[in-house]
């Protein structure tokens, strides 16, 4: 999921400007840039992965809110959806070049109150704003591009352990997810039970589904067609020459499913982009809109990196070589919440339904009342906020 236009965005989005510069070959973070808020972990030594070979020399980005206990107990634990990053609350700046995309739920009193938890957000590994991804040096000082290997959700979690281990984090008190993060989410309590407290996941589901497939794999085909795709070895070129187009195309797709028909009509409907006439060969304004999404992220995102994460979303199964998903996810001993958006039409709430049945200790299924689709879990934050209540302690 992407990085969702609040509620208050205005109608039409502007029109994306001819005269602006020619968008990077990639949008992705680089050694030299302002760190901002992040911090780094070098893994400790090469990383196994579920395929097959190694990964090396890979390091974590993450973030951190409030002040951990003495012994780790009050840690929580917040992974990000696909377009996301570490940058979970706090304002854009240098380094950061969107603002927190949870900022309403982290801080002193509000629902991840950082007067009492330990918030940690990492960039996952296969990204593009610090962890180590297709846009950062391979060994022999040239960008991994095209020669990144194939990571799954296990690898990536795989990688997170070892920053729980590095911040001295034997357990959990909550580990929250959607989207892609909520995969995450479920892999973590499945592959390490005794190291989450508890569990929360929006918009999420036990194993990709082949819907789901689906999609990604015309935005996948979307970017690899771009003459400026090269394989995945792009990162030298220069403005303008990198795969911005393919990539501009596999957000548009993206962005119709991440909305819903009733948001877009609403919006939208048929009106055109101001200045514009669709019926001499000007746009709609929602035409409009999807340029808007195209260009923002390729100024802020990896091609290289839309690609290896969606690979490994398209890979999530958690009952992978478990005996299935009922008998993996009856390795989870945390208290669950399983959270599904009502108009979410690439996540529906029946694969929520299902997921909550597995848990051996889930509630039904709490939904979100939205109209924004599966963007809803991000952006109805006043829905979420109780949902971590539920599951964390009150303080004593």
């Amino acid at each position: 999921m992407n990085r969702a236009e609040p509620p208050t965005a205005p109608a039409v989005a502007p029109a994306v400007a001819s005269a602006v510069a020619e968008p990077p070959a990639t949008g992705a973070w680089r050694d030299g840039d302002p760190a901002g808020r992040r911090r780094f972990l070098a893994l400790p030594g090469p990383l196994a992965l579920e395929a097959g070979g190694v990964l090396p020399n890979a390091r974590l980005a993450y973030e951190t809110w409030g002040t951990p206990a003495p012994d780790g107990s009050n840690a929580v634990l917040v992974l990000h959806a696909l377009t996301g990053d570490s940058h979970l609350a706090g304002p854009a700046g240098p380094g950061h070049p969107t603002a927190g995309w949870w900022d309403a739920l982290v801080g002193p009193g509000r629902a991840l109150d950082t007067d009492r938890w330990f918030v940690v957000a990492p960039n996952v590994l296969g990204g593009c704003q610090g962890s180590t991804g297709p846009a950062s040096a391979a060994p022999d000082g040239r960008p991994w591009g095209g020669r990144f290997p194939f990571l799954t959700q296990r690898d990536q979690v795989a990688a997170e352990t070892a920053l729980a281990d590095a911040l001295g984090i034997g357990r959990w008190a909550l580990v929250v997810g959607g989207s892609m993060g909520g995969m995450r989410a479920l892999e973590w309590a499945v592959t390490h039970p005794r190291r989450v407290g508890a569990l929360l996941v929006l918009a999420t589901a036990a194993a990709a589904s082949a819907e789901q497939i689906a999609h990604a794999s015309a935005q996948l085909h979307a970017v690899r067609a771009d003459p400026g795709w090269h394989g995945g070895d792009y990162h030298h070129l220069p403005p303008g020459a990198g795969p911005h187009r393919g990539l501009g195309l596999a957000r548009r797709l993206a962005q119709l499913t991440y909305r819903s028909e009733p948001e877009l009509a609403a919006r939208f409907g048929r009106a055109p982009q101001p200045g514009e006439h669709p019926w001499r060969g000007g746009r709609f304004a929602v035409e409009s809109y999807l340029d808007h999404h195209a260009a923002k992220l390729a100024r802020r995102f990896d091609a290289g990196s839309y690609v290896v994460l969606n690979e490994a979303m398209n890979a999530h199964d958690l009952g992978r070589g478990r005996g299935g998903t009922a008998a993996a996810l009856r390795r989870v001993t945390a208290p669950a919440l399983v959270a599904a958006v009502d108009s979410d039409r690439l996540y529906p709430p029946a694969q929520q339904a299902e997921l909550a049945a597995l848990l051996p200790h889930a509630d039904a299924p709490r939904t979100l009342a939205s109209r924004y689709g599966h963007d809803g879990f991000l952006l109805e934050t006043a829905q979420v906020a109780p949902l971590f209540t539920e599951l964390l302690p009150p303080p004593r």
